[in-house]
């Protein structure tokens, strides 16, 4: 979908210092300061903030509506417009979005969090898959994504050293990002699952994030120099596995086109790619080509260098928003993913105040 009828845009963004275990905090506590940091930096109170929308999931937490509970963070009183996704806040923000277009609210509050550390994340994310013929074998994320990177290497797209070289780009870009998880030298490490080592593999952690939307003459009085969101679209894939070709991705490449990505060249691209492997299907989705071509892929880091699961996909908007906010880009492009081996695809497309009225 294309914004029909008015300017939207990211004016705050916050998140956590993601760390591997965060046992001595609960979800709410680990939420609350990247609540206030967003709304201190716009100077808003929570009364002015006119819908919330949150992503989480209660697998990872381990209980039914847990998200409920978050809600003592944001403050439910006075009584606030607020939804939630079992999902990535990244659609969390897509629903915000679509809010804020219909005029019945001039600013959104949007936020997820995710603690994977409590218990094995790859054993959870079983469950998104086939309830009768594929969940039941039990096969886990990483398994998965080997699969997806022994379908590129059979078919001459990419090797071990190339991956290798991935992870190893996304560490050192992550040594400039003081909330990353992992950054540095990247150990040679042992297979996970062949032909994944523990380097093209995401670190397991806990973190939260929010972002401030607000619209039109709003957005400009809350934020210097705003995120403007030109484009946004999410598509999704078949869901078995056996039926996708695990080296491509459509859905991500109708995603952009109908956000406008393809019209103009970017100067930045956070791409949500948990996998050194599935960094490789993005670029090729997005024709990105190689990393020396000109676009800034994933300057934070990426998910290779911190991936909260939950919070991830809506951490690379904000990121692509802060670089804009700090005048460090002009048109970047923001992807998430949720799903085995990037089945659901949403693409965003920011500018800053120089692409107003496109």
């Amino acid at each position: 979908m294309r914004p029909p009828i008015r300017d939207i845009a990211v004016v705050a963004f916050g998140q956590t210092d993601h760390r591997r275990t965060t046992d001595e905090q609960s979800e709410v506590e680990m939420l609350m300061p990247v609540l206030h940091e967003v709304l201190a930096a716009t100077g808003l109170k929570t009364s002015d903030i006119g819908f919330t929308c949150s992503g989480s999931s209660d697998y990872l937490a381990g209980r039914a509506f847990s998200f409920t509970m978050a809600l003592d963070g944001v403050g439910a009183w006075p009584p606030i417009s607020e939804s939630h996704v079992e999902m990535d806040g990244a659609w969390a923000l897509y629903e915000a979005w679509t809010k804020l277009l219909t005029g019945e609210a001039d600013t959104a509050l949007v936020y997820s969090y995710g603690k994977s550390s409590p218990g094995s994340v790859r054993d959870v994310l079983t469950r998104q898959l086939d309830p009768y013929y594929v969940a039941p074998l039990w096969p886990d994320s990483v398994a998965l994504a080997a699969l997806q990177a022994q379908a590129l290497i059979d078919a001459g797209e990419t090797d071990e050293p190339a991956l290798a070289g991935v992870a190893a780009r996304s560490r050192k870009a992550a040594e400039g990002n003081a909330h990353a998880q992992l950054r540095g030298t990247v150990p040679h490490g042992d297979y996970v699952v062949n032909p994944l080592r523990t380097g093209d593999c995401p670190p397991i952690g806990d973190g939260a994030a929010a972002v401030i939307l607000a619209a039109g003459d709003r957005a400009r009085e809350l934020c210097e120099r705003p995120a403007w969101i030109r484009g946004i679209d999410h598509r999704i894939e078949a869901h078995s596995l056996g039926v996708r070709d695990l080296t491509d991705s459509p859905s991500t490449r109708l995603a952009a086109e109908n956000a406008g990505f393809f019209e103009r060249p970017v100067d930045t691209a956070e791409l949500h790619a948990p996998f050194t492997s599935q960094e490789v299907v993005l670029r090729k989705a997005l024709r990105l080509g190689d990393p020396d071509d000109g676009v800034s892929v994933n300057p934070s880091g990426g998910a290779l260098a911190a991936n909260p699961v939950m919070a991830a996909g809506l951490i690379r908007i904000g990121e692509a928003a802060a670089r804009i906010h700090r005048g460090e880009s002009r048109r970047a492009l923001a992807h998430a993913t949720s799903g085995p081996c990037l089945q659901q695809n949403l693409v965003a497309v920011l500018e800053d105040s120089a692409g107003e009225g496109h």
